[in-house]
This record gives C-alpha cells, structure tokens and sequence, in this order.
C-alpha cells in the first residue's frame, strides 16, 4: 500500500485510536441541528466541524473556495462541483485548522462553540442530492457463485462478464441515509410449480454488502472519461446496502433486467469518504484474465483496501451478530475501470451521481455479500444467537454495515450503515 505522511498527524480534538475518523480522514456529511440549521460538515472523532460556520469567519479566505460558502448547503454537490483543486485545498486547510499545534478555532471559545458540534446533537442527512445511481455487478466472486447455483459451474459467468463492468440504472429517489427504515416490497412472484404469478409480499427479502462512489465532476455528453482521468473525477465513497427482492427479481428480470426488485430500496452511509483520505490505502488490483480492452486498462494500484462487515440484529437480540466480513480489495472490476465503462459511449455523468460497486464478496464461505450466498439460495439457514434460523430477513430484522481501512495506530472508516425491514403495507389483494 502506498505510505503517507499523515499517518503522524494529530488533532487538538480528542480522538480514540478505534475511531472511524481521525484527522487522517475527514469526510464529508450534512448535518441538521435540532432548529432546523443545515450545512455541511467533517467527522472529526465524536464531533462535526460546522464547515459553514469556519467559511462564515474568514478561515477559507486563502482558497479558492473564498468566494462563496459552498458548504452553507442541504447537500455536498456545489462543493463537489469545483473540482479537484478545491478539493484538495479544503482538506488541507481543514487539516491544517484541526492540527494540534492550530490554535485557530481550539483557542477561540466562541468560535469553537459554534463551529464544533456532538454527534449527538445532529442529525445526518442524504449527504449528496443524487441525480442518477448505477448499480455493477463487479465481484467475480459474487458473480460466479449466483451463476453455480441458477445456471451451474460450468456456466456460471456469462460469456461478457470478463470483458466489461456489467451494470443497470437504477432508481434515485429510494435512496436512503443509514437509520431510516426500509418497508417490505410487494409485487408479483411466481413459484417454480405455479401456472401464473401471485402478488404480495417479498419473501425472500436480501441485503448487498456495496460500495458506492460519488462523482465529483462529469463530463459533457459525447464525451468520455477514461481510466486515468476518473480518479479526477471521483469524489468520494460511502457503504452501500443495495436492498433486493430476490423473488420478484426472479419473476421479472428477463429480458431486461433488475426494476422493482431492486428499485424499492437503496441505503447509504452519511460520510463520504475521499479518494485523498483513502490513498494510503491503494492497492494492487485483481489479475484480470483475458486481457481487457485497452479502454479499460489500468495501472495496476485501483483497488482499495477496504476492510468490510455485515451484521444482523433480530428484534429479539439484544446485540447484532456478524454474518459476513470481507474486503473490497477483491473486487475485480474498479471504479476506474466502471467509470470508464459507463461513459464510453458518450454518457454524460453529473456532480452527484452515484454508481455502486455491486455485491462485494470475498473467497471464501465467511466472506460472501449477501444471503442468497451466505445460505446458499436457502438450502444452509443461518441460525441467529436467538436461536432463530434465517435464510432471508425478517420483518424487524436491522441490517448493518461498517467498513473501515487499518492504519499503523489509526483508522480510516466509513461509519455504518443501517436499516430496519418493517412490514409490507397493508392493501387489499
């Protein structure tokens, strides 16, 4: 992995070494008081610097991001909209003000007042108003294991799996921040020895264990955006539970793909992460075999090693137990890689969009994203500390996912994400 030397610095705000956010990250949310205030704001241990106010007393007057108060916003994408450059500016600047030898806002009451706030007291917000989300099927893991069980080994990838990011468009306005709750969908399933479908409630209600990243900056339409110029373009990344209806998903996705199986629900983490918080983190990628495309060429460092865990908390639990954990290391095709994928035909990709990873699963048994894997299409049941079995969630079940990158003495994390399933609304059938 790549070294860094802000792996030694230091805050003059208190941070635990087991915090997902030391001054080595500093990702970026919004927040709302309990008045109705909202802005934007940087995770710094168990507190948020109120960005708005720090723009507000002349702190970013030596950027370029002096001129307007990008971050006295309801959502991040005017500040992702300046690019790279004020990017860059605003994490230096930001680090350079939480720095334990800066006494700027530490050494001035009233300022600090204002601009650090508890956790506690705030509540996070949809980080980013998303235009358009992209879902990608890029596990080569995930990918082969659904492929054994509905089509068998020797056909489980299909023929352009290696050749390209497979991916669909998906549904922007059920996306959702971790904490809100998500319903039960019901639409048409139809039994394998059923002569017509039946409407109601999914039954086999799944998670995805995802990553997604946001873009920062576009691109015009007919123009493209390859592999080394998406790293400019990507802003950042947040977990990602890619909710799924396995078996109205089943019933519907031929010929053209996954909708309302998969449209109902989306949920994400409130910070986004940047790409400059995660760079110590680089890694090697996959091997890929055959040869991609030169298009898709990369320089051998886009993975990221990311560590990730999912958990599942019964109503009956009193503590959520891990059912997987694995690394988004594994993921054979990258952001880079689907980024430059997705445009290269012309589409024009804005501030705010978001694209997920897809399932990210790992090598091995404890390492698969989702329950259709970790019980192997329903034919190994998982069984809860409450002794409860489950092949797919629950009404009441709560779904959690953490990741994090592992410093020397530090961590670099994206907090969680989580959801409650709550019971499908009630209609006459």
């Amino acid at each position: 992995m790549v070294q860094s030397h802000e792996s030694r610095l230091t805050s003059w705000v208190d941070v635990e070494s087991t915090s997902d956010f030391p001054i080595q990250n500093l990702p970026y949310g919004v927040f709302k008081k309990s008045d109705g205030f909202t802005a934007v704001g940087v995770a710094i241990g168990d507190m948020v610097l109120n960005l708005a106010e720090v723009h507000e007393a002349g702190l970013f007057s030596k950027t370029c991001l002096a001129k307007e108060n990008v971050f006295a916003r309801d959502g991040l994408n005017d500040f992702m909209a300046c690019g790279r450059t004020a990017w860059k500016e605003a994490r230096r600047r930001i680090t350079e003000l939480l720095s334990l030898d800066c006494g700027t806002i530490r050494d001035d009451k009233a300022l600090r007042e204002r601009a650090l706030l508890h956790m506690a007291d705030v509540e996070m917000q949809l980080p980013v108003a998303i235009g358009d989300f992209t879902d990608f099927y890029s596990s080569k893991e995930h990918a082969t294991n659904v492929g054994i069980m509905f089509r068998g080994k020797e056909n489980a990838l299909m023929p352009n799996w290696l050749h390209l990011p497979v991916g669909y468009h998906g549904r922007s306005s059920t996306i959702f921040v971790s904490g809100q709750d998500i319903r039960r969908p019901l639409g048409q399933t139809k039994a394998d020895e059923a002569d017509a479908p039946t409407f109601g409630p999914s039954r086999l209600l799944d998670f995805e264990l995802e990553m997604g990243f946001f873009l920062g900056t576009g691109n015009k339409p007919g123009e493209r955006i390859n592999t080394k110029q998406a790293r400019e373009n990507i802003f950042g990344m947040v977990l990602l539970n890619d909710w799924s209806a396995r078996d109205i998903q089943k019933w519907e996705y031929v010929p053209l793909g996954p909708f309302l199986g998969k449209s109902f629900a989306t949920s994400i983490s409130p910070w986004v992460v940047t790409l400059d918080a995660l760079e110590s983190f680089r890694t090697s990628s996959p091997p890929q075999e055959p040869k991609v495309l030169p298009y898709l060429e990369g320089d051998g460092q886009d993975a990221y090693a990311i560590n990730l865990e999912a958990f599942i908390k019964s109503e009956k639990m009193d503590e959520p137990m891990r059912i997987t954990a694995t690394n988004f290391r594994h993921l054979y095709w990258s952001m880079f890689q689907q980024l430059a994928h997705h445009t290269v035909n012309g589409t024009a990709m804005r501030a705010g969009d978001l694209c997920g990873s897809g399932t990210i699963s790992g090598p091995t048994e404890e390492s698969r994203g989702s329950m259709l894997e970790i019980c192997w299409k329903g034919t190994k049941p998982l069984t809860l500390t409450d002794g409860s079995e489950r092949k797919f969630f629950a009404d009441g079940d709560t779904v959690i996912i953490k990741g994090w990158c592992q410093g020397d003495g530090y961590r670099v994390g994206f907090g969680e994400v989580r959801a409650t399933i709550l019971p499908a609304e009630q209609v006459d059938l």
